[in-house]
């Protein structure tokens, strides 16, 4: 699979030419993980998989009408059923339940090509362990850089008790590192902007102790897997 980021902004005020978009990773010219940015339109996706509903990953949630502007096919949370594969051609997509808004529903993606597999999570704070055993042998997994510190940005609704938010990149990295030898980042928040030499020194550290491979993706970023 051809990976290309389009955008690792998450929804803060762009800093930094080089990370200046919003969240969406386009698949072998094909399919469209988020689309943040009304300008990935350009890139003439056949299918668009959005991971919730926040602006910053569909760009037309603050401007309803320019929805009309999708002439493809949309998957979302509002449209497709936990767990149940979608697939086309060589693809098989699984919507994988996260925990991030008590408002919208997420759904992180399994995407299976042949014997590749990648998650994509979108905003997360946790995701459940009984989906975890979907985790198993990933050649990568591409999850957000919100907040460096452990335990990140964790609130809990009063009225429910459910959790919110955003967890750290410790706690993905715990998490993921028993799936995965590759952890891709986008989505910063702040704590990357402030100085974006000394957050790469600080994940080159984190991927040292933890013996993993970290890459802090940017705008136009090409993987291949």
């Amino acid at each position: 699979m051809k990976i290309k980021v389009l955008g690792t902004r998450g929804e803060i005020e762009a800093s930094a030419p080089y990370h200046s978009s919003h969240s969406g990773i386009l698949l072998d010219k094909k399919i469209l993980l988020d689309i943040g940015e009304e300008r990935f339109l350009r890139y003439t996706p056949e299918y668009i998989f959005i991971t919730h509903f926040h602006p910053d990953h569909a760009f037309f949630v603050r401007e309803p009408e320019k929805r009309t502007k999708i002439k493809v096919s949309i998957y979302s949370p509002e449209n497709l059923k936990p767990e149940r594969p979608v697939k086309i051609d060589s693809y098989k997509i699984t919507p994988i339940p996260t925990i991030h808004s008590i408002k919208v529903k997420s759904f992180g993606y399994l995407v299976e090509k042949e014997n590749k597999r990648i998650l994509y999570t979108g905003d997360v704070v946790w995701i459940e362990k009984r989906y975890h055993h979907y985790f198993k042998d990933l050649d990568l997994v591409i999850t957000e850089g919100s907040f460096y510190r452990k335990g990140g940005m964790v609130r809990r609704d009063k009225k429910t008790g459910k959790i919110y938010g955003h967890t750290g990149i410790p706690n993905l990295i715990n998490l993921f590192k028993r799936f995965t030898s590759h952890i891709a980042l986008l989505h910063f928040g702040n704590w990357f902007y402030k100085d974006i030499k000394e957050a790469r020194r600080k994940l080159n550290k984190l991927a040292k102790e933890n013996k993993i491979k970290i890459t802090v993706a940017y705008d136009g970023l090409e993987l291949f897997i």
